[in-house]
């Protein structure tokens, strides 16, 4: 990996530890309000709302100028957000406009991939960004969960600077200001990232024909033997994934006891078990081999119907871990077949685009029924059995569609064809 790769992990790794910190900020400024139960969910609800509405225009503006320079314009609009929670914009509302920045940035944070390295290293830098994605969800919850802890927060509002007075008088407020100086390394690195040199064609403003090309795109990827089984897995995962951070957190209430610091730290420990799977499906997978890793989904979504037999953190702990590390064994290989996919039959800003709206449309699906199971108070070993048999169930009928395009045409041999 060459030195530009190095930069864009470091400014993904900020980034991305600033979004994981906020959320528990926010998470804990609802709870100061008073806010009912079934609004926490909504927080991620409102983040990845851009991600599905912004589909069709975020991929052409990736497209459209340096990826490094569209990396610092959105992280830059994340600041925006942490700043309006600063002063007192409703949590909600703060962490969608984080999400716009975030929606935004994505295309560009590996569309950039496709353009520096070659298809065989996809898998390898898939490993990398998303073993130090979930390094930064570690520390960003561990680090959300210590800013809100009345000790830790108490200290940072002891420091007095001399003449200057910031105005931050709440626990919340020092929170967020150190939230704040990660978004602020983020977009140093960001600075930094290189010119790949690669340039599209002009793109599209209006935006009826840029909604027109990205329905486009989204079909042919949709039709396309490798792109939709890849395609449904990742939308799969990624929905299944914003949940489960709820439901770890509720569970660890109802189940272990935990106030919302501690259990901060159990999302932190399935962070560690989807490290451990992503680096070792980065070191053992190859790009051929892909599709291999399949039932590995199936046995996740019985791990997770497990957690409901534990009543102990000597217990919890390495269940969590297994399920993260199940969890990354089996996205990043077929996370990287994406992107490939997308590379060779489209450019890269519109492909991550398509992924980015089928992902976060399954996020939005998943958190708005999850919300509605809290609101109609169901029990929360009984989510966890039906979340865990709808996860099993459905990778499961994506094997069997596979198993069917295979039937009728070898579609394993398109993996590693050149871009046409």
């Amino acid at each position: 990996m060459n030195r530009g790769f190095y930069t864009i992990m470091a400014a993904q790794f900020f980034s991305s530890l600033a979004d994981n910190a906020l959320l528990i900020a926010a998470i804990a400024l609802l709870t100061a309000m008073q806010s009912p139960d079934w609004m926490t969910p909504l927080l991620k609800l409102f983040f990845v709302l851009s991600y599905v509405l912004l589909a069709a225009f975020v991929g052409a503006f990736a497209d459209s100028l340096p990826k490094g320079r569209v990396m610092f314009v959105t992280n830059m609009i994340k600041i925006v957000g942490c700043a309006m929670m600063f002063f007192h914009v409703h949590p909600l509302f703060a962490y969608a406009v984080v999400g716009f920045g975030a929606a935004a940035y994505s295309p560009a944070k590996y569309g950039i991939l496709t353009e520096l390295l070659p298809a065989e290293k996809l898998v390898a830098a898939n490993g990398w960004i998303e073993g130090l994605t979930v390094a930064s969800i570690i520390l960003g919850t561990v680090l959300g969960g210590a800013l809100i802890n009345p000790r830790v927060s108490a200290e940072l509002l002891s420091f007095d600077f001399p003449i200057l007075n910031f105005g931050i008088d709440t626990p919340a407020e020092s929170a967020l200001c150190i939230i704040a100086v990660a978004y602020l390394l983020a977009a140093l690195f960001n600075l930094r990232i290189p010119d790949t040199g690669a340039r599209y064609p002009h793109q599209e403003r209006n935006p009826v024909k840029l909604i027109a090309d990205f329905a486009g795109c989204f079909t042919t990827l949709w039709k396309d033997r490798l792109g939709q089984i890849s395609l449904a897995v990742t939308t799969l995962f990624w929905g299944a994934g914003a949940t489960l951070q709820f439901i770890v957190l509720k569970w660890a209430e109802k189940s272990l006891g935990m106030p919302l610091d501690k259990a901060a730290i159990l999302q932190g420990i399935v962070a560690v078990g989807v490290a451990i799977g992503a680096m070792a499906a980065a070191r053992y997978v190859p790009l051929k081999k892909s599709l291999s890793v399949m039932p590995l989904g199936i046995i996740m979504g019985i791990a997770v119907i497990a957690m409901t037999m534990v009543d102990s953190i000597w217990f919890a702990y390495p269940l969590l871990v297994l399920v993260g590390a199940l969890s990354g064994y089996f996205v990043v290989p077929m996370n990287a077949l994406l992107q490939h996919r997308g590379h060779v039959l489209m450019s890269a800003g519109h492909s991550i685009a398509v992924q980015n709206f089928n992902e976060n449309l399954s996020v939005l699906t998943m958190l708005l029924l999850y919300a509605l199971m809290v609101k109609l108070d169901l029990d929360v070993d009984l989510v966890i059995v039906l979340f865990g048999l709808f996860v099993s169930g459905t990778m499961y009928l994506i094997m069997r569609r596979h198993a069917a395009n295979q039937r009728e045409h070898d579609s394993l041999s398109l993996i590693g064809e050149p871009k046409h």
